[in-house]
Parts: C-alpha cells; structure tokens; sequence
C-alpha cells in the first residue's frame, strides 16, 4: 500500500498558532508555502491541502493565486503548476477543513498533528504508517509560527514525533518538515 491508496490530507494552520511566546495569534500566509506544498502534495499523492486562515484578506490573496494558476494566465504556461494548484482549498477553521474532508470522502476523519517538540505519547512515523485504516480519512496538520497549540494538539487522535537530527536546533521551515514527513510517510507505507 502507498499514500495514494488512502485519503491522507495536508493542512497548514495558520490560526490558532503559538506565538515565541506562547500567546495564541494568527499568523501570515506566504507565496513560498502555497506553492511547494501544493506540489509536495501532488508528488507524494495525498488527496487535498487545505490552508487555514480566518483571514478574509489572507484568504482572498490565496484564492487569487490558485486561481490564476487554475484559471487564469498561469493555466495555460504551466500544467504541472496548474494539477498542484488545484489541490488547494482555502478555509477559515480546522473544524471546516474536517467537514470539507468528511464531505470530499464520505469517511470520518481522524487528525494528525505534528510538533517540533518532543511530547508525551507520540507516534513515530513508522508506527503511525502500521495503523492507518481505510475506512478513515487522516488530516495532517502543520502548525506554522512556533507550532500548533496545546489544545490543537490534546484533540487530535495521533501525535506524530518531532523531526529530529541529533542536534539541540530543530526549527525547520514548514516547507521543508512536510517535505521530510510526506516522504517517510511514503516510504513507510510502502514497505507495508
């Protein structure tokens, strides 16, 4: 089995976050994070990335952009840029990315978050990879700013372990986390 043959979704929180510290905020999307994650998505076969903001501002640019790659100028220079964009959709609240993906699958969805901090009760990829079920959706969330909160967290079903390097630094860029984690996840799933 591979990620293809589940619906794994990803989703970028940028509200609620944690600020350096510790406040809860809301934090900007990028141009970087719309793009390569979009493709990411795409490459390693994952149904759909939502992008969360409560934002109307933040929201409206990011509909802007996917739609000039899937309907406007950029549909016609780029068909890889437009398959990627089209994986995209914008909503205002994690709870509505669950319902969108609920609705997409016709499946109850189980959540997966991600943290850069080592906690209690966390999966590894590969054990996480052994407990995936089919009659279930899964959304993978990545906090952006300093990391999804604590409440985020406590009420997801799964907690992946952080990243780690052996080193006392682990404060990868979003891009790159999902990236790393989309390819274990893959790599996982297909020595099962």
């Amino acid at each position: 089995m591979n990620i293809p043959d589940y619906d794994i979704f990803v989703c970028l929180v940028h509200y609620p976050i944690k600020d350096k510290n510790g406040e809860i905020v809301t934090t900007a999307v990028t141009n970087f994070d719309i793009h390569d994650i979009a493709r990411l998505t795409r490459t390693f076969g994952f149904k759909g990335y939502a992008i969360v903001t409560p934002v109307v501002e933040q929201q409206a640019l990011v509909q802007r952009i996917v739609d000039h790659w899937t309907t406007g100028p950029g549909f016609k220079r780029n068909d890889n840029r437009t398959f990627a964009m089209q994986a995209i959709t914008i909503k205002a609240a994690i709870g509505d990315v669950i319902d969108y993906v609920k609705e997409k699958t016709g499946k109850d969805v189980r959540l997966v978050a991600t943290s850069a901090k080592k906690r209690e009760k966390s999966a590894s990829i590969s054990d996480f990879a052994k407990v995936l079920d089919d009659g279930y959706s899964y959304l993978v969330l990545f906090g952006t700013g300093w990391g999804l909160t604590d409440e985020t967290i406590a009420g997801s079903d799964y907690l992946l372990e952080p990243l780690s390097y052996n080193t006392d630094y682990n404060h990868l860029p979003v891009r790159s986390a999902v990236s790393i984690i989309m390819d274990r996840l893959y790599n996982e799933l297909g020595r099962l």
